[in-house]
């Protein structure tokens, strides 16, 4: 049976997440990029890189930039977007790196972690960003803050984009925040057709900052600080939107 991540993103993925921007990215990496203090060329891995927003933002950037993900369809869109080839794209599993190392740092952005059942599993990511990455080497983990997405959970919620009824809840279950999607095919008036629905579902286990700090500690990485948010310099676990942890390889 297939992991949740390898049907979740394909093609029904550009539709549902295609809000995403190319600027908002560049203001993001424009950030990163004072918290991580690399010199020009520096070796970049963009771990989860999704449509490659961000790898193509940090090579305008001035480094020399990896790009993995598991899914093709994402890759794909990555790659149109860089017809020059100026970023290296490759598709593998983050458990699992095809990656010698020697980067000056890690980036995994936009909550690309908690994917799987098992803290175990989750510590291997983290034992290969480790193995990847240069002693000393620099790390961003931009994650949710699990306080802050369960007291602004939004239950349910729907839309129609590009002829498609696009339906979202959200709960969380057993220590983990689920999103189950469906897309429904809808004619002009709006009445649904007889296609059969698509179903998707998006989970990712929660972690405090504790939690995650000890995981990192196991993987011989170090957290120097965490961020509340690309706008907040101070993290607040009751206020922060998000928790961008800010870290290196031990030597």
């Amino acid at each position: 049976m297939a992991e949740w991540f390898e049907e979740s993103f394909g093609e029904d993925y550009l539709l549902v997440y295609k809000h995403r921007d190319v600027q908002g990215a560049k203001r993001e990496v424009h950030k990163m990029m004072e918290w991580l203090d690399l010199p020009s060329g520096a070796r970049v891995l963009d771990l989860c890189c999704g449509m490659g927003r961000h790898s193509m933002a940090l090579d305008e950037s001035g480094y020399e930039v990896t790009g993995v993900d598991l899914s093709e369809v994402l890759l794909r869109e990555a790659r149109k977007n860089d017809p020059d080839g100026r970023v290296t794209w490759l598709r593998a599993d983050m458990r699992n790196l095809p990656l010698a190392g020697g980067f000056d740092a890690v980036v995994n952005l936009f909550s690309s972690f908690g994917y799987f059942e098992k803290d175990e599993e989750h510590l291997k990511v983290l034992k290969e960003i480790y193995r990847v990455l240069k002693p000393e080497g620099r790390f961003i983990i931009d994650f949710l803050n699990p306080d802050y997405t369960a007291a602004h959970l939004v239950p349910a919620s729907e839309r129609v984009d590009d002829g498609q009824l696009i339906k979202e809840t959200r709960a969380i279950e057993n220590g983990f925040v689920k999103k189950r999607i469906t897309i429904t095919d809808i004619r002009d008036n709006g009445t649904e057709m007889h296609k059969e629905p698509r179903n998707y579902l998006e989970r990712i286990k929660l972690y405090k900052s504790e939690a995650f700090a000890s995981m990192l500690s196991q993987a011989g990485l170090v957290l120097d600080y965490i961020h509340g948010g690309y706008d907040e310099e101070v993290y607040n676990a009751a206020t922060s939107p998000r928790m961008i942890m800010v870290g290196r390889r031990c030597a």
